[in-house]
């Protein structure tokens, strides 16, 4: 029997856990940071002088639920379910709630190697077709695992070191006790359809498609007619 997703677990509990960090203590644990990412309200991620990360999470309103489900919390839960279900990760230092500041962080070891988006263009025709079969293999076992992942893209999954693949940028994911329907696993693919720059190497020929639809049981020509909506 397919299950429903699990529900959410006391964030308000977790959020009453969570390390308050001083003005203070974040200019000096910030201090000499790389930024990597930022927008017009400020810093997204950083990386620390101790090649750690620290990724922060902007509450927009103080009437919200990301401040009694904050993302820095579901970054860490996500973080420690996908590790308990076999799926390699970041390794989750601390959650912070900064004051002075409408942020929540969570400070992390980065996961090494490249994400996929960078690999995938150095690659030749045989390697590109490897590979595709490989993330075919992988997204597979994340739905068989019960795992939605809504930010899936070739830039949040990585290539280790040992020729494995492992998840980043995991707020946004949903888990089940058992494997996804075949409707949410194609409502699943579509969200990595869309983007146009990752699925051109999943779809130079018919390895992805037929790959996936063989381990997940779906129809070939359902898995492609999703691929080729991009």
């Amino acid at each position: 029997m397919r299950g429903k997703f699990l529900g959410n677990i006391e964030y308000s509990t977790q959020m009453s856990g969570m390390q308050r960090l001083s003005s203070t203590a974040y200019k000096a644990l910030t201090e000499g940071a790389e930024v990597i990412e930022q927008d017009h309200f400020g810093y997204k991620v950083l990386k620390l002088k101790d090649k750690t990360f620290l990724k922060l999470f902007r509450v927009k309103s103080t009437i919200s639920s990301a401040w009694l489900r904050p993302y820095s919390v579901r970054f860490a839960r996500n973080a420690s379910e996908l590790i308990a279900r076999g799926i390699q990760t970041v390794d989750i230092i601390e959650c912070y709630r900064l004051e002075r500041y409408k942020n929540t962080a969570v400070h992390y070891q980065p996961l090494p190697g490249q994400t996929l988006r960078q690999v995938f263009p150095a690659l030749d025709e045989g390697e590109t077709r490897l590979l595709a079969e490989q993330v075919a293999q992988y997204i597979a076992h994340l739905h068989e695992q019960g795992i939605y992942f809504r930010s899936l893209h070739m830039g949040n999954i990585l290539k280790l070191p040992d020729g494995t693949l492992g998840l980043i940028d995991i707020a946004d994911m949903r888990f089940s006790r058992s494997s996804l329907k075949e409707e949410l696993r194609l409502r699943n693919l579509h969200h990595l359809a869309r983007y146009e720059q990752d699925v051109q190497y999943l779809i130079k020929d018919q390895t992805f498609c037929t790959t996936y639809a063989r381990l997940a049981n779906v129809v070939v020509d359902k898995v492609a007619a999703v691929m080729h909506r991009s």
